[in-house]
């Protein structure tokens, strides 16, 4: 406000002032628009991208996310269109690599990192997660009469892996030195062309991969009992906040399960969950 010697103006700019204030005060306590409200969306939570949750996610990995066309889609998918949801804004996936992912170093770009994506102490070093979306466990998948039928007879042949993964982590951790390979999709290929004599991985996504082969079996699970969770940059509480009220909503609505169903996971065909 510009100050001025004359003191009829001073006083005239100050009656101004406080009507404007009184008036200011009047918006501040009302309540939000009705569209507001109904978006369920928190001012506190802050998006990279106004309007958009950004979701990093290493695509493909069916059935948690995959492409149908254009459009990204999956049990992942599911998940953050939900979160979405509740902040009032649309989901924007980013196609990102897993190690960039697993790293945390995805969340300079994205809002959440959803990918199937195990909970483990060495990743909550770099980044949040939210409560758990599904329990996980691993599986080692063979062909008919490659006479691999546990890890000790998978010593010593050619066993696939996704890169940067806990399969592969499990693997060298029980003396086998497996071949990487960038995606679960590349990974499952690679078994139905004989590149590979097996592969560990995550039983739901192999169970999906390979629920066409007739000559591809699931010789042994591995109950490693880890946990999926939606990771975000360290310390953002509010969005953190934001993604486990969500979850919590969908569980108690009976939602989660259902895209559990509409997927296979979780279910006697595919009994346990799958991650990265």
């Amino acid at each position: 406000m510009t100050r001025t010697s004359q003191s009829l103006k001073v006083l005239a700019v100050a009656a101004t002032a406080a009507l404007a204030l009184t008036a200011c005060g009047g918006a501040s306590s009302s309540t939000p628009s009705s569209s507001s409200a109904a978006s369920g969306a928190s001012s506190s939570v802050s998006l990279i991208n106004a309007g958009k949750l950004t979701v990093c996610s290493d695509v493909p990995y069916a059935p948690f996310e995959y492409l149908e066309g254009d459009k990204t889609v999956g049990y992942d998918m599911d998940v953050a269109a939900e979160i979405a949801k509740d902040l009032g804004a649309e989901v924007s996936v980013i196609d990102d690599s897993f190690e960039s992912i697993q790293s945390g170093l995805a969340l300079a770009k994205c809002d959440v990192s959803i990918s199937s994506l195990s909970i483990t102490d060495a990743r909550k070093q770099v980044m949040d997660f939210s409560n758990p979306y599904l329990d996980d466990d691993l599986a080692l998948f063979a062909k008919d009469g490659s006479g691999i039928t546990s890890l000790e007879t998978a010593k010593g042949k050619k066993i696939g892996v996704q890169g940067a993964t806990t399969g592969e982590s499990y693997a060298k951790q029980n003396g086998i030195e497996p071949m990487q390979f960038e995606d679960g999709g590349l990974q499952v290929e690679a078994l139905k062309n004989g590149q590979v004599d097996a592969v560990i991985g995550n039983i739901s996504v192999l169970n999906y991969g390979f629920k066409d082969s007739t000559d591809i079996k699931n010789v042994a699970n591995f109950p490693t009992g880890e946990k999926l969770g939606i990771a975000v940059k360290k310390g953002n509480t509010a969005l953190l906040d934001a993604v486990n009220k969500t979850l919590k909503r969908i569980e108690d609505s009976g939602d989660l399960d259902k895209f559990k169903e509409k997927y296979g996971l979780g279910t006697p065909a595919a009994s346990a969950s799958s991650s990265k």
